[in-house]
């Protein structure tokens, strides 16, 4: 099966929007990601993990699902000062460009949406809130919650800091592209713990390195298990976005 829709023609894409299948919107970004890992971690985990978790679904559950080409760029203002390797943009312009990809897809007739973040501190709840409004009775899109903290807990010592290319990262970067990892620059920087909440975040406030956490502990295999749970807990969430969608549709034919 071929979740991605960049692989389709427009007809194709035509008949898939007509047989109720589910989009999912991946939003990446462009920032630094300590100096041991390419700044495009975030792109590539919101692609892969999007494609297989799709896959998945569709062979596990039998949800029908395309993946949309990954939005590349996102707002990164806390990387700004390492002075390289970002691509920053204003959080209104972002909330704008994925409102209005939004909007295209239900325009062609997808019902049930689904935003893929490979950024955790991307904030999209506003963009969901309007578009859900404005959409009301024709399209849902839907913020699933990351599971990686999950995840991490389930396959590794939940002592270890986290935060930023962290082990974590750096072991699925290890798994899936390990070309994109430097691993004679992998070291411990002692970050301290950032205030995630602060609109004015910047990460050289707590780390001279740019990374948040210990990175240390990762390998191929830890990320093999961490890609494997990441993957299956994401496509049962499709799943689960599947059944309600299903259950408030028969819910409103009862109605009338």
């Amino acid at each position: 099966m071929n979740v991605e829709y960049g692989k389709l023609t427009f007809l194709e894409i035509k008949q898939k929007a007509a047989e109720g299948y589910m989009a999912i919107i991946p939003t990446g970004c462009t920032e630094q990601q300590g100096p041991h890992a390419t700044v495009d971690f975030d792109i590539w985990l919101a692609t892969e993990l999007s494609i297989e978790a799709a896959t998945m679904a569709n062979l596990n559950y039998g949800v029908k699902v395309l993946v949309i080409p990954t939005i590349p760029f996102g707002p990164t203002p806390e990387h700004r000062n390492y002075g390289y390797g970002y691509i920053d943009i204003p959080q209104k312009v972002y909330e704008n460009v994925i409102y209005a990809v939004l909007v295209s897809l239900a325009d062609q007739g997808f019902k049930q949406l689904v935003i893929m973040r490979g950024c955790g501190g991307h904030m999209l709840n506003q963009v969901a809130v309007k578009f859900n409004q404005d959409y009301a009775g024709k399209a849902r899109v839907h913020l699933p919650h990351h599971p990686f903290h999950e995840v991490w807990c389930t396959h590794a010592d939940p002592h270890i800091p986290g935060g930023h290319a962290d082990s974590f990262t750096t072991s699925l970067g290890l798994y899936k592209h390990p070309e994109c990892i430097r691993e004679e620059l992998i070291e411990n920087p002692g970050s301290t713990e950032p205030d995630w909440d602060d609109p004015g975040l910047d990460f050289t406030r707590y780390s001279a390195t740019g990374v948040i956490g210990d990175p240390t502990h990762a390998s191929e295999e830890l990320g093999r298990k961490l890609w494997k749970g990441s993957v299956e807990a994401i496509a049962a969430e499709l799943q689960k976005i599947a059944a309600q969608a299903v259950e408030i549709s028969q819910a409103e034919a009862s109605r009338q």
